[in-house]
Order: structure tokens, then sequence, then C-alpha cells
């Protein structure tokens, strides 16, 4: 097990949904069909999370009874949750482009000439 969670994103039809999963491992298991993995040693915390702005990154708030509802179908979160590790991507290792990067912003566009 990694010391960190991994953050699960579900891109939904108007919202986007996080969880969190301590066990890849058991994840990877589990989206192979192994349905006989307790949730409890899957997920870190048994809420889902939603990102109104989109993404994964960013402020997530907890997704209240009629968020569930409209995106799932279900106001049960633990039906919510499993309809995430079924069709959500990790986002743990996502790499970053950082494209490139400013060394010193305040020196402006070159040489000023003083």
């Amino acid at each position: 097990m990694t010391n960190q969670p991994h953050k699960l994103f579900y891109k939904g039809a108007d919202n986007d949904f996080v969880i969190f999963i301590d066990s890849p491992e058991l994840f990877q298991k589990f989206k192979k069909g192994d349905t006989t993995i307790p949730l409890i040693d899957i997920v870190s915390i048994f809420k889902v999370f939603i990102n109104r702005q989109g993404g994964a990154e960013g402020i997530l708030d907890e997704a209240s009874k009629q968020d569930l509802s409209n995106e799932f179908k279900t106001s049960n979160v633990d039906e919510a949750i499993k309809i995430i590790l079924d069709k959500g991507e990790d986002k743990h290792n996502i790499d970053v482009d950082h494209g490139i990067a400013s060394k010193n912003d305040s020196i402006g566009a070159g040489n000023t000439g003083n």
C-alpha cells in the first residue's frame, strides 16, 4: 500500500466527482470484476466529493444527495461509490506538463540597459 490515498476521478454530465482510495491494487482487482472485495478495503472515506469547477483538481465539496441522484440516479453513497469505482480513473500519478517555467518575472523582458 502507498502512504497517500489515490484520487479516483469520474467525469459527470454536469459536474465531476472524486472519491479517495487507499489500495490501487485492490481497486484494479475490483475493476477487473472481483466484487468479493469489501469496499472498506478499497475506499479511504465513504464520501463522494464534487468539483463544480470541473476536473480532478481544485476545491472539492461533499456531494449532496441531490448531486448524487442527478448524476448516478441514486442518492445512496455506497452505490455512487461503486459506479465511480467501475467507471472512474485513478489520478494519482498524472504527469503534469509544466511547459516553460519562468525563472524571475521581476526582470521583465530582458536586459533593461541599467
